[in-house]
């Protein structure tokens, strides 16, 4: 448990099949503990578009701000996190490109999580089915719960997984990783792999791939460690 709670600004980015709600405990620990809290809708139909909106809410901050993704959303928060804003970046089960990287090539290397068995297009956007939303994507959370998520899940452009990041961000900025043991959605050796690539001080959790929903105080405990590590000297 954390015993010096700091004050601070993050901001949160979801992942694909999902929507700003899945931040939703996360928050409430966060904003009891005295910090700033604001999450992104993504629209999921674009790496550009949804580095614009996270660009808009990071603009929105009046000081450092520590940026956080979920899964897809590493690939955002790694292609903005060089906004002057970002002091630096927590990644919960996420990606995490370089520059111009095939990342589905990378994840190739690794074994297939079941939850990809589950995708599908029409029209141009993919969903996960309802089965396989619940055994793979939400594996650990309680059906109740796990159903209300795949009621609210953000169809994902049939290009999006293709896009190619610009920006290595972590590269620069102090970089956290929450590991999920457990992953049916991102194969969890993936996970290490890029966490170990960009240095990060990294965590793993046992649980599935939705750690901010069934580990929240942990997750929450992660994000007020990297908002110690990088908020401003206090003058005197």
């Amino acid at each position: 448990m954390v015993t010096e709670q700091p004050t601070g600004r993050v901001v949160m980015v979801h992942g694909a099949y999902a929507d700003g709600s899945s931040w939703a405990d996360v928050i409430q620990l966060l904003q009891q503990a005295g910090v700033s809290v604001t999450s992104v809708q993504n629209p999921l139909t674009s790496l550009t578009d949804d580095a614009a909106a996270t660009r808009r809410a990071l603009d929105l901050q009046d000081g450092p701000t520590v940026l956080v993704g979920h899964s897809w959303a590493g690939t955002v928060i790694s292609e903005v996190g060089d906004h002057p804003n970002v002091a630096g970046l927590v990644y919960v089960a996420a990606r995490a490109p370089d520059v111009g990287e095939d990342y589905a090539a990378l994840a190739g290397k690794f074994p297939k999580p079941p939850a990809s068995s589950g995708l599908s297009f029409a029209s141009g956007f993919g969903q996960l089915d309802e089965a396989t939303f619940l055994a793979h994507f939400a594996n650990g959370v309680p059906e109740e719960r796990a159903r209300v998520l795949y009621a609210v899940q953000g169809p994902i452009a049939d290009s999006l997984f293709a896009s190619r990041t610009t920006v290595a961000a972590w590269r620069t900025r102090p970089c956290w990783y929450a590991v999920s043991k457990q992953d049916h959605t991102t194969t969890p050796d993936l996970e290490r792999f890029v966490a170990n690539r960009m240095d990060a001080t990294t965590i793993e959790v046992d649980g599935g791939h939705l750690s901010m929903i069934t580990h929240p105080r942990v997750i929450a405990d992660l994000i007020l460690e990297a908002l110690r590590a990088t908020a401003p000297p206090r003058t005197a």
